[in-house]
């Protein structure tokens, strides 16, 4: 089941900010927390923490605290004992940079069942090396890292190679997504915060649902501060399950056809085209009703066609424009992909179910 995140950065923010902002988001089914440890230096700031980690826990939310070696040495922690992240309350810890590979295999094996979390951005072969060791694969776990630099961030070809790398092994997976309303994070610079460098600039949602549409990314974490409640809204109503397409409707269609866009689970036919995304059941459904012709515009990306009756058995079909076309006459062009949504089209494989969702108005 996916799980929503967010993050907070104690150092840069207030304890009653922070309160407000894990209540704010609980309420939403936000379940995860990304805690920046990266600047604890010794255990009396690693004290000021626990107050909002005790409060995340009471919203029955898990915080596993970004770490690296360093921070074992500044606290003197040695990796055979993680009491002390234990006895904070955390779910579990996050190397962000690692050790040489049996270290990460022994701390697995805690009494206390914190997740070891690995980061899958880096491209190495260090997964590989920990699970020559035999850790407990059961608190293994990976989270991407997230790019305040605009154009640092991953390429969707190194995501998707390193993330497959993880789920071979069949870990759990996790990347970060960007609001648009936050102004800060764990670093000066603040131009986004995302894994992906394309998502940079996107609606939250759309993010999310590009990550989950990957079918890599169990868990997603927005990751800078603050975002707005209707942020916080829109993804906690996001549909996990199945990709949902924003649409917007031509305002002649007839309600036959509204319930063929909003009220069918569609799916990409197997012998795919390269020019249209087709979902064929509503032909069968609704073979020997009547489909006017509406709106035979030549189509572009992101259309929506229902075929009309001119085009004989194919009547009812409903297809998503994947390139520009000319409009034999026969095909009406029923509705749109919302823009900021028109390049997912691109990512649907075949047999992939998805469903069509009338944008809200703002």
């Amino acid at each position: 089941m996916t799980k929503l995140g967010v993050s907070i950065y104690p150092q840069k923010s207030n304890l009653e900010d922070n309160k407000n902002y894990l209540k704010s988001a609980s309420k939403y089914g936000f379940s995860r927390v990304f805690l920046n440890f990266l600047t604890v230096e010794n255990k009396e700031d690693l004290d000021n923490f626990k107050s909002i980690v005790s409060y995340a826990n009471k919203l029955n939310m898990e915080v596993i605290a970004d770490v690296a070696p360093v921070v074992f040495k500044d606290l003197g922690i040695n990796y055979n004992d993680l009491k002390v992240f234990h006895d904070i309350g955390l779910a579990g810890i996050r190397l962000d940079m690692g050790f040489s590979g049996n270290e990460e295999s022994i701390m697995s094996f805690n009494p206390y069942d914190l997740k070891i979390e690995l980061n899958i951005s880096s491209g190495t072969k260090s997964l590989d090396n920990i699970m020559s060791y035999l850790p407990n694969k059961d608190n293994i776990i990976g989270c991407h890292n997230f790019y305040p630099h605009r154009y640092t961030g991953l390429s969707r070809e190194h995501f998707i190679r390193t993330t497959e790398e993880f789920k071979e092994y069949g870990l759990r997976t996790a990347a970060f997504i960007s609001s648009n309303n936050a102004s800060f994070g764990p670093w000066d610079v603040n131009e986004g915060l995302p894994t992906l460098e394309e998502h940079r600039d996107l609606l939250i949602e759309v993010q999310a649902k590009d990550l989950l549409n990957t079918g890599l990314i169990d868990d997603i974490i927005i990751s800078n501060c603050f975002p707005s409640e209707e942020e916080l809204k829109a993804l906690g109503r996001m549909n996990k399950d199945i990709l949902e397409l924003n649409i917007e409707i031509n305002k002649d269609i007839s309600n036959m056809e509204k319930d063929i866009l909003l009220k069918e689970i569609h799916f990409n036919r197997g012998d795919v085209s390269e020019y249209m995304i087709r979902s064929t059941q509503s032909r069968v459904k609704y073979k020997g009703q009547e489909f006017k012709l509406i709106d035979p515009k030549d189509i572009t990306k992101g259309d929506i066609i229902i075929e009309s009756s001119l085009y004989a058995h194919y009547a009812g079909e409903m297809q998503l424009a994947l390139k520009s076309m000319k409009n034999s006459g026969k095909s009406s062009v029923v509705g749109r992909i919302v823009d900021e949504e028109i390049f997912l089209l691109d990512y649907i494989k075949p047999w992939q179910k998805f469903k069509l969702k009338l944008k809200l108005k703002e």
